[in-house]
């Protein structure tokens, strides 16, 4: 007989009954019905419950076993009297009657408990996570994941891609974050850098003459943490392609992620559609880039509604330039409740407030109410009306002033009106392609010209483009958002080496210093450079929402805190004063 088992914990059914088996397992809970023991052993597969009645050799060590000490039975299978049947588990027709037990490890009294629905503090969850795994849920997530992983790798060698893999210590490159950088012994005083992303290696392999490059890649980025981004390190699917263009690449990244939705998406329909939106367009109807469609409502501007009006506040804000005034159409929301409520939500975001017009039944038809309706009159309440496409028992809520200043609250306004008014549609995924990012940005108080998003990209029109205002110069760009997540990146690149210094230029960087931070790329890119592009899509945060978790700690097996802390190995720690010697390094304690 095998040493520790002969079946797993969701292996046995009633064909076993009357053999003697071997199980191996946690003990998830223990009962005592009038001196005989029930135990549900509990493996990584399933439990099966055992049981030791006083007739038994082991009763009296059976009897000293905890919660989540490990164990080692012998015993027989029989039959569980109909009336006993478990329909919820697969073993749940039989149960097993110990003849020997053997403790292979005691536990200790538990921080947290691994049955039940008990909630612990996330510092708990974080400092026991080898506790926190064995919970069911977390053992669902992480299988989950490998499962996810597999199906992306299986997908990415069916439609003729190749895993190469990338170095992990390299040099330091501007991928919009952080850098952790690593100290050189054999360099004094020189310092590697852990990547963001594999970018620039990818990139040298299509120069390289490798056509279809993908990789599971670990990527390394000293980041404030939020709920859906890990503040260290992260895992993505990395691909890239030759002698492709914008749309190719769309084509080929759909069908995988399609199907990856669809064959762990729960029942959930996936959206078969996914529209491409312009970045100023997402801007202006959804206040964000990664919008959720699941949520129909789309915000417009109305500012010629509100220039010259009554209300001053928006009147004399008109006045300024660069101003506007939008609309967050609230269908179903024309309560007055309802409105002093999104009021108060614009109140708890910074904001004054949030005015709001609702639309209700009057003595010549539709009438407009609220404070914004009577200062502006009738006309003009009656065009917003017509342009939202709103009728009675709707509300709209506006905003004003430089777009960039009210977005992320109207963002945030719009998918509280969608969700509480029950627009929100919770069973599918909805997918949309973002493009035409605009390159370049502007410090509002500097004036200087910086790059907004990947300085990789290849400029849209090419020179002549880079020769114009660089404000109004787009990249072949995209993210790729779902449910209001972004879970994929991408470009098409910046292969020529003339339009790469160009594009920096304007970003205020020398040739110099082109060569000496991107020399390995820009040097390459002299010898035969193919149009090339691709993308990457973050592994936790798809498995996040295949999981359907808010908080991507809960899909990856080992995360950090939002201190970007690792309670369980005390990490960061400091290092030995033999260790920073060696390296050359003194560390100079803050004020």
């Amino acid at each position: 007989m095998h040493a520790y088992r002969t079946h797993t914990c969701a292996d046995l059914d009633t064909s076993a009954v009357g053999e003697t088996v071997r199980l191996s397992g946690w003990v998830h809970r223990v009962r005592d019905h009038g001196g005989v023991l029930f135990i549900d052993l509990r493996d990584h597969y399933g439990v099966t419950q055992v049981l030791c009645d006083p007739d038994s050799p082991v009763f009296s060590e059976v009897e000293a076993v905890r919660s989540e000490w490990c164990i080692r039975i012998d015993g027989v299978v029989k039959a569980r009297d109909p009336s006993l049947i478990n329909p919820k588990l697969p073993t749940g027709e039989i149960e097993v009657y110990i003849r020997d037990m053997e403790v292979l490890g005691r536990a200790q009294e538990l921080p947290l408990m691994v049955f039940g629905d008990q909630e612990y503090p996330e510092e708990t969850r974080l400092r026991y996570r080898y506790l926190d795994l064995r919970r069911e849920e977390m053992q669902r997530n992480m299988t989950l994941r490998a499962d996810v992983i597999a199906s992306i790798r299986r997908r990415m060698w069916d439609i003729g891609f190749r895993e190469y893999q990338t170095p992990i210590i390299t040099a330091s490159s501007p991928e919009g974050a952080r850098d952790f950088l690593v100290p050189s012994r054999l360099h004094p005083g020189k310092f590697y850098a852990l990547p963001q992303a594999p970018q620039q290696f990818k990139q040298l392999l299509m120069v390289s003459g490798f056509d279809k490059y993908f990789q599971i890649a670990p990527c390394f980025r000293d980041e404030d943490p939020r709920a859906d981004r890990s503040p260290t390190d992260f895992y993505q699917l990395d691909m890239e392609m030759s002698f492709v263009s914008q749309q190719e690449v769309f084509d080929t990244i759909q069908p995988v992620l399609e199907g990856l939705f669809e064959e762990f998406g729960q029942g959930r329909t996936v959206d078969k559609h996914w529209p491409q939106i312009p970045y100023r367009d997402a801007m202006r109807w959804y206040g964000t880039d990664k919008p959720d469609l699941r949520n129909p409502i789309r915000m417009d501007v109305v500012s010629e509604h509100f220039a010259g009006s009554g209300f001053k506040i928006f009147a004399e804000l008109l006045e300024q330039p660069g101003t506007e005034v939008r609309a967050i159409p609230a269908p179903d929301g024309g309560s007055r409740k309802f409105c002093d409520r999104m009021n108060k939500f614009a109140q708890e975001q910074g904001l004054p407030g949030m005015g709001y017009i609702f639309w209700r039944d009057g003595e010549s038809g539709v009438e407009a109410a609220g404070p914004l309706a009577k200062n502006i009159g009738p006309e003009r309440t009656e065009a917003i009306r017509q342009q939202l496409g709103l009728g009675k028992g709707d509300a709209a809520f506006f905003l004003g002033g430089r777009p960039k200043d009210f977005e992320g609250v109207a963002s945030r306004a719009r998918d509280v009106i969608g969700r509480e008014l029950g627009h929100l549609d919770e069973g599918r995924f909805a997918f949309a392609w973002i493009v035409d990012f605009p390159i370049y940005e502007k410090d509002p108080e500097t004036g200087a010209i910086d790059f907004e998003h990947n300085p990789f990209s290849m400029p849209q029109g090419g020179m002549e483009a880079l020769e114009g205002d660089p404000l109004e110069v787009k990249g072949w760009q995209y993210d790729l958002t779902c449910n209001g997540y972004e879970v994929v990146s991408g470009a098409i690149r910046n292969h020529r080496p003339d339009l790469m210094l160009k594009a920096f230029e304007i970003a205020g960087y020398s040739e110099d210093e082109v060569r000496r931070r991107f020399g390995g790329l820009f040097t390459a890119f002299h010898y035969g450079a193919p149009p090339h592009g691709g993308c990457a899509a973050g592994i936790d945060r798809l498995v996040m929402l295949l999981a359907d978790e808010i908080n991507i700690r809960e899909v990856i097996p080992f995360p950090m805190n939002q201190r970007a802390e690792d309670l369980m190995m005390s990490a960061p720690s400091e290092p030995s004063v033999e260790q920073l010697m060696e390296l050359g390094l003194r560390v100079i304690p803050k004020e």
